[in-house]
């Protein structure tokens, strides 16, 4: 998880009830809080990534991004299985 960063929230009660309800049902042990947060977060910043992406790349034609996925993945393939033969 690298280097910690301590956080203080302020949540409503009902959202404490309901979150630390869910984590116990799955057999909640210590720190499943702070990784259950953490996770939240960086889905979050994900999504938000993926929108900005898709916001600045709305004018670009769906065969010219196809055609740029197909090129990088083809490019990683080749490097991958390259560097996997050894």
């Amino acid at each position: 998880m690298g280097e910690l960063a301590r956080w203080s929230l302020k949540v409503s009660r009902d959202t404490d009830i309901a979150l630390r309800t869910l984590l116990a049902t799955r057999g909640g042990r210590k720190g499943d809080l702070s990784r259950f947060v953490e996770e939240a977060v960086n889905r979050e910043v994900l999504r938000e990534t993926i929108r900005d992406i898709q916001a600045r790349h709305a004018d670009t034609p769906g065969t010219d991004i196809e055609q740029l996925i197909d090129e990088e993945l083809a490019e990683m393939r080749g490097s991958f299985w390259t560097e996997h033969r050894r």
